[in-house]
Parts: structure tokens; sequence; C-alpha cells
């Protein structure tokens, strides 16, 4: 009866045409049938920057449904509207031994000129890095399922006025709510801002970035937390703090006790702060195009000192800029990264010696108890693991269990045939576990995955993916896991003339 609906949503989503018009707005749709299965935990690779929908465990029997608008095309005369609107809906139904129905997108946006707002959950990523192949932007990576929010952006790099295109930014700020359910701590905020800039024209061959992102877990009450961190297990959480949340200032009202809920925890800062400094530079070539960058972590005052400067994310993508050639191997694109945060700025913390302010604890906090994640899933990058995703012989914690990572990843791209996309992904890494809890015997983890795409006449025109993945190591469950999705793609509405692609999953 299940396959039954599933083939039934799929011939009434056919009927639609798939059209284009200049200057209206295009609804896009994706619907996916997919199965997964694996031998044990679902593999790495199969789940990890998936926004948190694909199941922990398998097997499960997927049902992927999608319908965006984004603004309105150029006319022919090249003119778009100053204000302008969209959307995007996406559900997910997985069907087995962990059942869920997930809405990883629902959001409404609207544009007037550089500036847009928009409202609900939607896929991102943040910070400088290659979205397509890399390991994990490392503070926010699509690991989790989209937070509900709120946010004021300019969302693509925008000149500023009078540099004629040489200079250029980009940024957000957004209020959001983490979720309740099992988290120890409830009723928490997010808050998050960044700023991106640009010195170089698109045209030019070499163009730098640079810039910042800035997350603070804020507000909240528990009883599971110790009274020490927080007075009777209520965090500040007035609106009073919110300017000193954004700036991460120290308590603003140090004699208001009306409002006092203040710890000598928090005489330091409001809430858990976190996120990334970013540079990266990018080259264009006869026939490559080239993008280093670099993310500086903080997640304390170690990076403020100098003191965790080994560690960040390294990465360069190189990404061919020739048309398709007909060959039988076209390579698209090699990503290769490496990731360190075994510093941490040391394993002591002194307060009054800021050069032994170490032991940052990346994405765990005192207060904060479920540390940077959503719904059990880390938010930023997921070589950083919860202690639900690691083997059970390793030594317990609760919240994140291994955040002291040496990672190497490859990954890569290409069209075969002229007709098969091939994508792999391979990451070995050596982990420590944290410094309040450590892994002595250092496990080793190899994790990959190996995924083929080709269209297929059925329906009008699909696509079939095949994707096998496999753990091998210390630190995951041994496990091999294959995923086989169907999944058709088009444009409800308006003429062929420009058809809009829709990014994969894998």
């Amino acid at each position: 009866m299940k396959f039954l609906l599933v083939w039934i949503a799929y011939g009434a989503l056919f009927c639609f045409d798939s059209e284009l018009v200049y200057g209206q707005h295009v609804n896009q749709y994706q619907l996916e049938v997919s199965g997964l299965g694996s031998s044990d935990q679902t593999p790495f690779w199969l789940r990890a920057n998936q926004y948190g929908t694909v199941p922990l465990t398998g097997p499960a029997l997927r049902l992927n449904a999608g319908l965006h608008a984004d603004y309105r095309p150029a006319d022919s005369t090249g003119h778009r509207p100053k204000a302008d609107w969209g959307y995007g809906v996406s559900v997910v139904a997985n069907v087995g031994s962990t059942s869920q129905f997930l809405l990883p997108e629902a959001y409404i946006k609207g544009r007037v000129g550089a500036f847009e707002l928009y409202v609900g959950r939607r896929k991102e990523i943040i910070g400088l890095v290659d979205t397509l192949l890399t390991s994990g932007s490392y503070i926010w990576s699509g690991n989790a399922l989209p937070f509900p929010k709120i946010q004021l952006a300019v969302p693509v790099f925008t000149s500023i006025p009078f540099t004629k295109g040489v200079l250029s930014v980009m940024g957000t700020f957004s209020h959001g709510w983490f979720e309740n359910g099992d988290r120890l701590v409830k009723d928490s905020y997010l808050h998050q801002s960044s700023v991106y800039g640009r010195l170089g024209k698109p045209s030019w061959r070499v163009r730098f970035y640079g810039g910042f992102n800035h997350q603070v877990m804020w507000a909240g009450h528990s009883e599971f937390i110790d009274p020490t961190v927080a007075a009777n297990g209520k965090l500040p959480s007035n609106i009073k703090y919110y300017p000193a949340v954004v700036l991460g200032t120290r308590n603003p009202f140090p004699d208001d006790q009306a409002i006092q809920t203040i710890s000598h925890f928090e005489e330091n800062r409001i809430g858990n702060h976190l996120g990334s400094i970013d540079f990266a530079a990018e080259v264009n070539l006869n026939h490559w195009n080239l993008f280093a960058y670099r993310q500086f972590m903080y997640d304390d005052g170690s990076l403020f000192y100098g003191t965790n400067l080994d560690d960040g994310l390294n990465g360069l993508r190189i990404r061919n800029r020739d048309q398709l050639t007909g060959a039988a191997f076209f390579l698209k694109q090699i990503t290769v990264e490496y990731m360190f945060t075994g510093s941490q700025g040391g394993d002591l913390f002194i307060l009054d010696d800021p050069q032994k302010r170490g032991r940052d604890d990346y994405f765990s906090n005192s207060q904060y108890l479920d540390g940077w994640t959503y719904f059990g899933r880390t938010i930023g990058t997921p070589f950083i693991t919860p202690q639900s995703e690691v083997r059970s012989s390793l030594p317990p914690r609760f919240g994140i269990a291994n955040n002291r990572v040496s990672l190497f990843h490859v990954g890569v791209s290409a069209l075969v045939l002229n007709k098969v996309d091939i994508t792999t992904r391979l990451s070995f890494s050596r982990n420590a576990g944290s410094y309040p809890i450590p892994y002595l015997t250092i496990p080793a983890q190899f994790s990959g995955l190996f995924t083929a795409s080709v269209p297929i006449g059925l329906f009008g025109g699909t696509t079939l993916n095949g994707s096998i993945a496999v753990d091998s190591g210390g630190l995951l469950p041994n496990s091999v896991g294959t995923y086989v999705a169907l999944r058709k793609t088009g444009l409800l509405g308006g003429s062929r003339r420009a058809p809009v692609p829709i990014r994969s999953a894998y």
C-alpha cells in the first residue's frame, strides 16, 4: 500500500509541464523515492551534511518532496524587479526501523534591492568553503535539521557604492529557536550574524575574501545545570540582555537585581559564543578555477590570545572551467581538506593567565549541556561527533564526545561516458575524544562514499542514483550501506528555454 501511494504521488506530479517564462515566478518541484539499508549504523557519508534527514539507523523507505519558487529571473533587457518574493517547502518521510516525518524547509522570503528577509526553515551553509564536496564548514555545515529563524541579510556579494565592484560585502543577522524535545536546557535562543567581504571584481582573475560569523546560544532554563554556573537553573533570558548577546560584551546591568539570573559564569559573557574567522583566495586560470580557504575557529578566548592557531579547516577546491567535451572521463572538481581541532588552546585553563586559557572544548558548554547540536545532530562539522554516534565501547560523555580531531578529506566529481555523474568522498581521521574525557587509544577512522547518477527515460525523464558507503575504524561502528533513489525534478508553469538545476542530495 505504501508503494502504491508513492507511485500515485509520482504520477500526479508528473502531469505538470516544465516551462519557464522570464519575469514570472517559477515553481520548481522535486520528488524522490528511495531506499536505505546498512549492516549496522548508517554509514557516515550517507547521513552527514544531509540536513538531519537521514536516520542514524536503517533500513528505511524514504519519500522526499519539495516545491520552491525563487526570485523572478531578468527579462530580455536584463531588468529585474527591485522588490520580489519567493518560498520553499520540502518534506521527508522515513519509514522503517526509525520512522520520521520531517520538515527540513518551510520558508517565505522577500527582497528589496540588495536586502532580503526570510522567515522559517531554510537549508544553509555558513562560512567560506566549497559547498559541494567539503567535509563540512566548521560552524554551520548543513549536518543538522535547519533552524526556524527570522533573518535579515545581504545574501550575495553586493558592490559597495563608489567602488565599481572592487569591494563587495554580504552578511546576515538572525534570531532563531532551539528545539525543546529531549534537550536538557529548554527555551533557548539562537543569535546569528555574519559579515564577509570580497576584494576584486567578478571579472578579475584573482579575488580575495575574508570575514567572520558569530553564533550565540542564550536564554533558557534547566533543572540539570549546576547552580554554580546558572542561578536557580535559569539563564539570562530578558530582552535587556540582547545587546550584550549580539556584541559579546560583559553583563551590562551588574546592579539591577530585578532581572538577575546571573552567576559568576556569565560575568564573562552572556550565553555560549562560538564561530569562525575565514579567509579565502580565488584564482581563475585558463582551464581551472582554484579556491583556497582557511577557517579559524573560536569557542572561548584562545583565538583572541593566539593560543589555538594550530586549529582550523584548510581547503583547496579545483574546478574545471572547460565545457563538457564528450570524453569518456571528464573531471569536474577535486576538493582536498585538512582539519585539526586538537589544540583548543592547550590542556590548561587558568583565568588569569591568557596564555593558559585553553581547554576550549569545542561545541560543548557547562551551561548548555547538549552542546552545539540540534535534534541530536552536530550543527557544525560532522567530524566533531556526539555520543549517540560513536562506538558504545568508547569512554562515554554526555553531548559532544569527540572534538579533538585530525582529518584528511578528499572529494572528487566527474562525468563518465558523457552521461554518468560520479562522486566520491574519502575521509580519514584520528580522534582523541575531549580534554575532559580523552580517548587514550586515539582511534583511527575511515569513511568513504561512492555515488553514481544516470538519467533514464522513466516517467518522461528521471535520475537514478545509487550510493555505497563504508565506515571502518575505531570511532564509529563498522558498517556498509547502500542508498538507491529515483528522482524527478522540473518546473511547474512557464518555456523550456532556461532549465533550473536542483542540486542532488548525494
